[in-house]
């Protein structure tokens, strides 16, 4: 059957090593081997619940590229734009996991292949068929250059007519937050849907009421406004008004991932023309799915899934 919606992203995807034990990683002496990255995340969540998905990516020509790509490639994903390059190693990171399920992330990413990739290098051919284009900051923060691989990427999606997606997924270990926002500034002109958490849209501008929220939201003619709030829910500004819908409740064993895994499940509800209130909860239902499983993506739901949870918040049937 062919695909009723695609969306395509580019980023950086990395080895992550996931403790074998809870607690600080300096005690921790064994690790699993996943997959992981905020862009293939969202790409895997995005295919997942059926919608067509392309991101765009160069590896390392090594084991872990190889590892990336084939794992990518068995989730559905469109690889045609990923190539594995020489002399530059697959960006790697280690989590490290508290007994809440929250924690953190230890980055070694420097000399990624994905700076290989220039704006010159970027096709109007990739966007045939693309419904949606979906950016993130964790991209743009990788490198410098790679803002204006993003503005070219979003110059030939307004030319298409092609609706642009953006989560500024701060990373504070990449780039100073005087840097996000500078990037940030140049590209949010023309961003459609902004999905941000709360903390990171307080970063950005400083502010967090409903009326501050809204009027940044006109100045750039972001058309829809998301605030993440974990366990709290999530929020949409559209057309001057705000929808809400609350969290689910769970017990969260990892919550990494549950932001990307909440955009995948917005925009294929944003696709498929879901009312504000069934759009936040659908997204809600899926960043939560997220937090059950351990590791970056191995959470995310299918549709069915995501069905069944939001139906009846007590069925996990993984």
């Amino acid at each position: 059957m062919p695909e009723r919606y695609k969306v395509m992203t580019i980023g950086d995807a990395m080895i992550t090593f996931n403790p074998s034990v809870q607690g600080p990683l300096r005690f921790v002496e064994s690790f699993n081997r996943k997959v992981g990255g905020a862009e293939l995340n969202f790409a895997i969540g995005c295919a997942r619940l059926g919608l067509g998905s392309k991101w765009v990516s160069r590896l390392g020509k090594d084991e872990f590229g190889k590892v990336i790509y084939n794992f990518t490639r068995g989730e559905g994903v469109d690889v045609s734009e990923v190539e594995l390059v020489e002399g530059y190693p697959t960006s790697l990171n280690f989590k490290e996991i508290n007994g809440d399920g929250s924690g953190k992330t230890f980055y070694y990413r420097y000399h990624s292949p994905i700076t290989t990739l220039t704006p010159e290098k970027v096709k109007a051919e990739w966007f045939e068929n693309v419904n949606l284009l979906h950016l993130t900051g964790v991209f743009l923060a990788v490198d410098s250059n790679n803002l204006k691989v993003a503005k070219r990427m979003i110059e030939i999606a307004k030319e298409k007519g092609i609706p642009v997606s953006f989560d500024p997924n701060i990373r504070l270990k990449l780039w100073t937050i005087e840097e996000a926002r500078k990037a940030y500034e140049e590209i949010f002109p023309d961003i459609d849907i902004l999905l941000t958490g709360l903390d990171e849209i307080r970063l950005i501008i400083g502010k967090d009421s409903e009326g501050e929220l809204s009027r940044f939201a006109d100045q750039y003619g972001i058309s829809d406004l998301v605030i993440k709030d974990g366990e709290k829910g999530s929020r949409l500004y559209r057309d001057g008004k705000w929808t809400e819908a609350p969290g689910f409740k769970i017990t969260p064993i990892d919550t990494v991932g549950a932001g990307d895994g909440f955009d995948s499940g917005y925009i294929y509800g944003w696709l498929n023309g879901f009312t504000p209130e069934h759009l936040l909860r659908f997204a809600n239902g899926v960043g939560a799915l997220v937090t059950t499983v351990s590791g970056d993506n191995e959470g995310l739901p299918y549709l069915e899934e995501v069905s069944a949870f939001i139906n009846n918040e007590s069925i996990i049937e993984r």
